[in-house]
């Protein structure tokens, strides 16, 4: 009973991602999720609330798909810029199939009070599998970043990764290049200014930096 339940929640949520790519978010109802995948519609509110716990859902498959892209993408990659290029890459391709609705999506998902807001409670899931994927795009950087850097900077690079993200949002250039060269124009920037902080004087300005993050942090 309980392998039959999964695999009809399995159902439901491979349905309505496919829906939420092939039609839009705004267009996929609980109703026709319910209809495509043959199931009653008290059937897949038994499984998914509402639309937002699917976009949940969206979000923790899509994750763990950045999380198979990057781990190929790094084993050829040791220093921080090449890493960090091959980690963002590998988060553009795994969204790509739903930039159609990216725009319907954001205009739900940027309401401070949207439970499917990337900085909701219940987004923590999801959030915590992205800053892995940073986590271990830093730590076996060569050379290594340096070690008061390293609590804090997947933190960083996650919060500008949810900047390229909106980025790529409203980009349409074909397949969103204008991104991609945003992410490889800006990445080695990043690690340009990352290997300054050696620098006396610019490291107490990182230091800074580092504090007023943490001071402001929920």
């Amino acid at each position: 009973m309980a392998v039959k339940s999964e695999q009809t929640r399995q159902l439901v949520a491979e349905v309505a991602l496919r829906m939420f790519r092939d039609i839009g978010f705004a267009r996929t109802t609980m109703r026709a999720i319910a209809a495509e995948a043959g199931v009653s519609v008290g059937n897949a509110y038994y499984y998914f609330a509402s639309k937002d716990d699917l976009v949940q859902e969206l979000y923790l498959q899509v994750q763990a798909e950045h999380a198979a892209r990057a781990a190929e993408a790094l084993k050829d990659a040791t220093d921080l810029t090449s890493r960090l290029k091959a980690t963002l890459h590998a988060g553009l391709d795994a969204m790509a199939p739903y930039h159609r609705f990216g725009g319907d999506f954001i205009a739900t998902a940027i309401r401070p009070t949207s439970p499917v807001n990337p900085f909701a409670a219940g987004s923590a899931a999801a959030r915590e599998a992205s800053l892995d994927i940073f986590r271990t795009a830093v730590e076996a950087a060569k050379p290594p970043v340096q070690k008061k850097l390293k609590a804090d900077l997947p933190e960083l690079l996650w919060l500008a990764y949810m900047a390229v993200t909106l980025f790529w949002v409203y980009d349409t250039s074909e397949g969103q290049q204008r991104t991609r060269r945003l992410v490889d124009g800006a990445v080695p920037l990043v690690a340009r200014g990352l290997s300054l902080a050696r620098i006396p004087g610019v490291g107490k300005i990182l230091d800074d930096v580092l504090n007023l993050r943490r001071s402001i942090r929920g």
